[in-house]
């Protein structure tokens, strides 16, 4: 299971916050292709940066654990 996090304050390394969709819910993908798909979807122009520019690093992909509900 996959995350998204965005840090907003490039100067502030600790401002780092999870992505979460239209319904409040935060985003979880079963697959990193699809979550980094999704996280240049949402912000094109940081990941850009990133690529293309050697920008510091405010988008990420954060493997996470699912909760085991049995």
């Amino acid at each position: 299971m996959f995350k998204l996090q965005v840090q907003e304050d490039e100067k502030d390394p600790q401002a780092w916050h999870d992505v979460n969709g239209a319904d409040g819910k935060l985003l979880i993908f079963e697959k990193e292709t699809a979550a980094r798909a999704k996280l240049e979807q949402l912000y094109p122009i940081l990941v850009k940066m990133e690529r293309y520019a050697a920008d510091t690093k405010r988008t990420r992909v954060i493997s996470i654990y699912a909760e085991d509900d049995s």
